[in-house]
């Protein structure tokens, strides 16, 4: 039995602007027990939408949702039992203090008596120190934090991760990971959504891609870099690309990578530069990540018409390694 069951899950909303809006299409994927599992995709692609129906908090049009045996809807108190949902709004009560906040959502659960496993979320999340100060003063990482540590305080077999680490320091993604990792050794389900997709190759062993509400990539994380068609020459420059190479490249600020299928193509791409009068600094051919991956198969996958006229959502835009965060209409509509 699957921790996570998606069957054919299609959502449309019907009041949207300019008739229907299809948010997903046929979604169908199961997450195994204890797996680390990552759902990617742009701005739109439905993650959000997918996610809200698994917690549900959004109905879908059709299909099946199921946690570890139990419907969404028809035995939604047991699915809701087994998951921990960690949401990307940061949402809190502000009339209690952190050790009182996480009692109050222990006993939503009926859970009683947990007192040293909530001492360990707040010492393992470095909360410990801000367990008696108000929800309203802690900062939006120490938020965050606490909205992980709500999603675990019933112990939940299944933990779910949208955007987790959006806008957080650099010592909360290690806190974070390094207790989850534990989580999910110790056998716990996890499903993460990210833009960071260093976080994702790291830590999911097997990764679905969503565009446009249709699944176009399922696979473990090391096949899809294995399919990866090429590898990355990676520069840096201090003018315009010639026209020729521009159309090809990914440019962040200085820094131009651009996909390489063998030496002979990475020498016209130098020679180019060469011609146009450039000089191209810091030179190095890399293996593809899971961003070359990601926008590869986006990139294969793009101008795929609705099957059933409903509209679709507008091609994204990416950027840099953090993608652009979830458009609004799927963070408010789907």
């Amino acid at each position: 039995m699957p921790a996570i069951s998606f069957q054919s899950v299609d959502k449309i909303y019907p009041t949207v602007r300019n008739g229907p809006f299809k948010a997903l299409d046929g979604v169908s994927f199961d997450i195994r027990e204890g797996e680390f599992f990552g759902l990617l995709g742009p701005n739109g692609a439905g993650k959000t939408t997918l996610i809200s129906i698994l917690a549900g908090l959004v109905r879908a049009s059709s299909g099946r949702v199921a946690v570890r045996g139990h419907d969404v809807q028809s035995d939604f108190a047991n699915a809701r039992r087994q998951i921990g949902v960690v949401p990307q709004e940061l949402v809190f009560d502000p009339f209690f203090n952190v050790r009182e906040a996480l009692r109050i959502q222990s006993g939503y659960f009926g859970v009683r008596n947990n007192e040293a496993w909530i001492t360990e979320l707040l010492e393992s999340l470095g909360l410990a120190d801000k367990a008696d100060a108000n929800m309203r003063q802690l900062s939006g990482g120490m938020k965050r934090r606490m909205l992980v540590a709500q999603a675990l305080v019933h112990k939940p077999p299944v933990i779910v991760l949208d955007e987790p680490t959006a806008g957080v320091d650099v010592e909360l993604r290690q806190t974070l990971w390094q207790f989850i990792a534990r989580l999910n050794r110790a056998g716990h389900t996890v499903l993460l959504t990210t833009h960071y997709l260093e976080e994702a190759e790291a830590l999911c062993g097997r990764i679905a891609m969503l565009k446009n509400g249709r699944v176009v990539a399922l696979e473990s994380t090391s096949e899809l870099l294995k399919a990866a068609s090429s590898n990355v020459l990676r520069f840096k420059i201090d003018s315009e690309l010639p026209p020729e190479l521009a159309g090809k490249a990914r440019v962040t600020g200085r820094v131009v990578q651009m996909p390489a299928h063998d030496a002979l193509e990475i020498e016209r791409y130098l020679a180019a530069i060469r011609q146009a009068g450039l000089s191209a600094q810091d030179v190095e051919v890399r293996r593809a990540d899971l961003e070359d991956v990601f926008l590869e198969v986006m990139a294969r996958h793009g101008g795929q018409a609705p099957a059933d006229g409903a509209r679709r959502p507008e091609k994204p835009s990416l950027g840099g390694t953090a993608l652009d965060e979830e458009a609004t209409v799927e963070a408010g509509s789907s």
